[in-house]
């Protein structure tokens, strides 16, 4: 959404992960030690079969027995062949698989803890550093929870774990683009644009070139990467990526990607000034999630459609919206998606010319936002929203505090136009003040970051 009504992005769970290998990880080293244990030798264990140069191989991860091979060697160490395939005994093997695949289900169905609670066993039952197939399925499933309970840094050192065990040769190159991705998507939380940027180039490379149907994987790093695009107005790059991300979308006839697609499309359009494009594009994404039973998003959406509308002349449906987006906010136990419904009333309660209102949903929607340090621009905007309806009950100081607020929240999520937006409204109260020579300094600051952002 515009300045006005502080847009949201949808929660995009359910990255379609890539086939691993078949799990052979760390099997050399398994042998190795189940050679050490039993007091043999590398050439005693090959016996007449092997060489021990070919045993060291083996060890060493140079030379894949055949599966014939794995056989025979189980047998002389004594133990079951897919414990040497596995690095975990068949039994807890299924059981950890399974523990993980429901914690990814929860995860997708916004039930992050619930896909915590069930991860924090499986972490348990790898930690041997074994069956590195399943650990890196745990990480990233981990990482994408603690994502959106608002724990970016956790989920960055996640997503990093994640890519170390990536480069391993028991993984494909799709495997390292879904954690490069992945790790784009928590720097993009932590406010590093250029870095998410880089991740989801280097990812979409990996991905396109790794001969494998990725199609599902593709469409969300390119919806991610025109989120930066946005953040760095390159309207014309976000707008391409967006439209890649819904082409690739339709032809997977896929809800949750086609609704991912069309969220990021109704940014886009609003931001560029088409309205009714943009509530159109709104309209079929809260569909698609309402199919699919994505309540979050479609709160979410409610916001969004409710900022177009009053954009769109209907100050009252506007508000019938972004109540019903604070209901579905409260139904899902989103404080911080509550707080943009209540900070979007706010402003529209603000431009319609209700200040004393405005302030009172301003100072609700910062309080629940306290201690949500990954959503710095509604912070911002709240602060910003707060010091106008300040500044229009002539409480000169305190709007000046709030300004002040919310220019150090726009600072640190690196955006020229939302500074801009604060420049304004801070040359709003030096006009108030009298001071003509600080105001047209602080305009000819907004200007030349090139503002776009309509308050």
């Amino acid at each position: 959404m515009s300045a006005l009504i502080p847009g949201t992005d949808p929660v995009q769970i359910g990255v379609a992960r890539a086939s691993v290998a078949a799990p052979r990880s760390r099997l050399g080293e398994r042998i190795r030690q189940l050679r050490v244990a039993r007091g043999l030798t590398q050439s005693e264990l090959a016996g007449d079969r092997f060489s021990k140069q070919y045993m060291s191989g083996i060890e060493r991860g140079a030379t894949r027995p055949s599966e014939e091979t794995l056989g025979w060697l189980a047998d002389r160490l004594g133990v079951d062949r897919r414990f040497l395939e596995l690095g975990l005994p068949p039994d807890d093997w299924a059981r950890t698989e399974s523990m993980i695949a429901r914690a990814e289900a929860a995860a997708e169905a916004h039930e992050c803890e619930s896909a915590l609670s069930l991860l924090a066993e499986v972490s348990s039952r790898l930690s041997s550093g074994d069956a590195v197939e399943l650990e890196l399925r745990a990480r990233l499933a981990e990482g994408w929870a603690r994502l959106y309970v608002g724990e970016p840094l956790n989920a960055l050192k996640l997503f990093e774990r994640a890519y170390e065990i990536s480069t391993g040769v028991e993984f494909s190159e799709l495997d390292r683009a879904d954690a490069l991705f992945r790790l784009g998507c928590a720097r993009y939380k932590l406010s590093s644009v250029t870095t998410a940027l880089a991740l989801f180039t280097n990812a979409l490379t990996l991905a396109e070139s790794s001969g494998v149907p990725c199609d599902r994987l593709r469409s969300l790093i390119l919806g991610w990467r025109s989120r930066c695009y946005r953040r760095q107005r390159d309207w014309p790059a976000a707008q391409e990526d967006a439209e890649r991300a819904l082409e690739l979308a339709e032809a997977l006839n896929d809800s949750r990607a086609l609704a991912d697609a069309e969220f990021q499309g109704s940014i886009i359009a609003e931001r560029q000034g088409r309205w009714v494009l943009a509530r159109s594009y709104a309209e079929r994404a809260k569909m698609h999630y309402e199919a699919i039973g994505d309540r979050l998003n479609v709160g979410r959406l409610l916001n969004n459609l409710g900022g177009l509308t009053f954009l769109l002349g209907n100050p009252d449906e506007a508000r019938a919206y972004l109540k019903k987006a604070f209901v579905a906010a409260l139904d899902v136990g989103s404080q911080a998606d509550a707080a943009q419904a209540v900070s979007s009333l706010a402003q529209v309660n603000l431009r319609t010319g209700n200040s004393e209102l405005a302030e009172d949903q301003a100072r609700q929607a910062l309080e629940l936002l306290k201690g949500s340090n990954d959503f710095l621009d509604e912070v911002g905007n709240s602060e910003l929203v707060l010091g106008r309806a300040l500044l229009n009950q002539d409480r000169l100081d305190e709007a000046e505090e709030h300004f002040a607020a919310a220019e150090d929240a726009f600072t640190q999520l690196s955006s020229a136009s939302h500074r801009a937006a604060a420049w304004t409204a801070r040359g709003d109260l030096a006009v108030r003040r009298g001071d003509k020579d600080s105001a047209v300094v602080l305009y000819q600051r907004a200007i030349d970051a090139l503002q776009d952002f309509r308050f």
